[in-house]
C-alpha cells in the first residue's frame, strides 16, 4: 500500500511504519514502545528479513519441560505456548513414564515428497508418462545437481483423475523422493521440482502447473512408545477410564479433533521453540489422523499384561536443525542447543515424546478430576496479576480465588482491597 508521499510501507523504516499505524490505529506512546522493542530484541534487521513489513515480534512464552528419559537420553525440552498447565502436565507425566525406562522412539530416515503436475493435454497420459520414465536418469541428475547434499532416491509417477468436477481429465504426477538429511527440506525439494518440470516440459510437450513439495510427510514418520504405571495414575479404575476416553476418541470424529488437539499442544510448543513448520506439521498429522478414510486419534493406548496403561504415536513428523528460520531467530537456535539434538531425527523422536506425554496427562485429568481444575489453578494466577497483584501476592490471591471456586477479575479486585485494607485475607 502506498503510505507517506508515495513511498511504499516496505521502504519505509522501523519507526516511519510505526508512525504510520500509530495515526492510522489510534495506538498510544506504550504500544508503539513495545512494538518497537520487541522488534529490536531479536534484531530488526533479522526480523525485516523474515517476514515482509515487519512492525515488532509477537512473543510467546517459553518454558521448560523437564524430566524427559527418551531412549535412555535426558532431555531439557523447550516449550514455546501461551495456554497454561500444558507444560506443568507434561512435565508430570514424563516423570511418571521414567519411573518404567521412559519413552522409546524412531524416526525414518529424512525422505520428503516433491510433485510436478504434468498435464497431458492432447497427448495420452500413457504416452507422457513413457516418455518421461525413459528420461528417469536425466531427471535424476538433473534434481541432485541443485543440492549438495539432499539426493533423490526415487522417482514415481502417479496418474490422477480430477475429482473436482471442473473436468480436467487426468493428469501425471511425477513424485521426487528426496532425502534432505537434517534439513527440512521445503527450499531443496521446490528448486529440485521447478528443475525437473522444466525438463519435463521440453521432454514430452506438455504442460507443468504446480512444481512443489507435498507437506504430507508418510516418508518421514517418527514412532513412540511409553508405559505408565498403574500404581502411579489411580489402579486399574483410572485404566480402564483412560481407556474408555481413547475409544471415544478413536470411534467419534467430534472427540478426536479434541484428543488430537491435545496432542498438538505438545508437538507445536517444541516445534514452535525449535523454529520449526509447525503448520506443516499440523497439516499432515491431521491428514495421517484420516488415512483410513475416518478422522481417529493419532496415538493408540492399551493395557500390557501387567496391566499398566501403553501409549503409542505414530505420525509425520517433518522436521530440521539446519537452515531456515534456525539460522536467523536467536530463540531457536538456544533452543536447539539446550535440547543437544545431533540430527533432524532426534529432534522428531524428542519432539513426538512431548506429545504422547501431553496426551497422556490430558487422558489423565479428564478420566479424574476433569481437565478444568488444573487450568483454573494457573488461570487464577494470571487473574491475580491482572488485578494488580504482584510477587508473593499473587500466589496468596491464586490460592483464594481456587478455594472459593470464583476465579474472576473481580473477585480478585476485592481480595485486593481486603488485603491492602486489613493486611490479611480471613477465609
Amino acid at each position: 500500500m502506498d503510505a507517506v508521499a508515495g513511498t511504499k510501507f516496505r521502504e519505509l523504516s522501523l519507526t516511519d511504519r510505526l508512525d504510520l499505524i500509530k495515526k492510522n490505529a489510534s495506538l498510544e506512546d506504550r504500544d508503539i514502545h513495545f512494538l518497537k522493542d520487541s522488534a529490536n530484541s531479536l534484531g530488526f534487521d533479522n526480523v525485516n528479513r523474515m517476514i515482509e513489513n515487519a512492525i515488532g515480534v509477537f512473543p510467546v512464552p517459553m518454558g521448560i519441560a523437564t524430566n524427559f528419559l527418551i531412549n535412555d537420553l535426558d532431555y531439557l525440552i523447550p516449550m514455546a505456548i501461551e495456554e497454561p498447565s500444558v507444560i506443568a502436565a507434561t512435565s508430570k507425566a514424563a516423570k511418571i513414564a521414567k519411573l518404567t525406562g521412559g519413552f522409546h522412539a524412531e524416526a525414518d530416515d529424512s525422505l520428503m515428497i516433491g510433485q510436478i503436475q504434468v498435464i497431458p493435454d492432447d497427448k495420452p497420459h500413457e504416452a507422457i508418462s513413457r516418455e518421461i520414465l525413459k528420461k528417469k536418469d536425466e531427471l535424476y541428475r538433473i534434481a541432485s545437481s541443485k543440492a549438495r547434499s539432499s539426493k533423490v532416491v526415487e522417482i514415481k509417477l502417479r496418474a490422477v483423475q480430477d475429482e473436482s468436477q471442473l473436468g480436467m481429465g487426468t493428469m501425471i504426477i511425477v513424485e521426487l523422493i528426496v532425502n534432505t538429511h537434517d534439513a527440512m527440506g521445503a527450499n531443496v525439494v521446490n528448486t529440485m521440482c521447478e528443475a525437473v518440470g522444466h525438463t519435463i516440459e521440453s521432454i514430452t510437450g506438455g504442460r507443468t502447473i504446480l512444481k512443489i513439495l507435498s507437506n504430507y510427510s508418510v516418508r518421514r514418520l517418527v514412532r513412540c512408545r511409553a508405559t505408565f504405571p498403574k500404581n502411579q495414575i489411580g489402579g486399574d479404575i483410572a485404566v480402564e477410564r483412560i481407556l474408555y476416553a481413547y475409544a471415544l476418541a478413536y470411534s467419534d470424529v467430534y472427540r478426536a479433533v479434541t484428543h488430537n488437539k491435545g496432542i498438538m499442544n505438545g508437538i507445536d510448543s517444541v516445534a514452535l521453540a525449535t523454529g520449526q513448520d509447525f503448520r506443516a506439521i499440523e497439516a499432515a498429522a491431521h491428514a495421517y489422523a484420516s488415512r483410513g478414510g475416518r478422522y481417529r486419534s493419532l496415538s493408540k493406548w492399551f493395557r500390557d499384561e501387567n496391566g499398566d496403561l501403553v501409549g503409542e504415536l505414530e505420525m509425520p513428523m517433518a522436521v530440521g536443525i539446519v537452515g531456515g528460520v534456525t539460522k536467523v531467530h536467536q530463540m531457536a537456535a538456544t533452543s536447539l542447543k539446550i535440547l543437544k539434538v545431533n540430527s533432524s531425527q532426534e529432534l522428531a523422536i524428542v519432539i513426538a515424546s512431548v506429545g504422547l506425554a501431553q496426551n497422556f496427562a490430558a487422558l489423565l485429568a479428564l478420566a479424574s478430576e476433569g481437565i478444568q481444575k488444573g487450568h483454573m489453578k494457573l488461570h487464577s494466577r494470571n487473574i491475580a496479576f491482572m488485578a494488580g497483584a504482584r510477587d508473593d501476592m499473587i500466589d496468596i490471591i491464586s490460592e483464594h480465588l481456587v478455594k472459593e471456586d470464583k476465579v474472576n477479575l473481580s473477585r480478585a479486585k476485592e481480595l485486593m482491597v481486603k488485603y491492602s485494607r486489613d493486611g490479611q485475607i480471613n477465609d
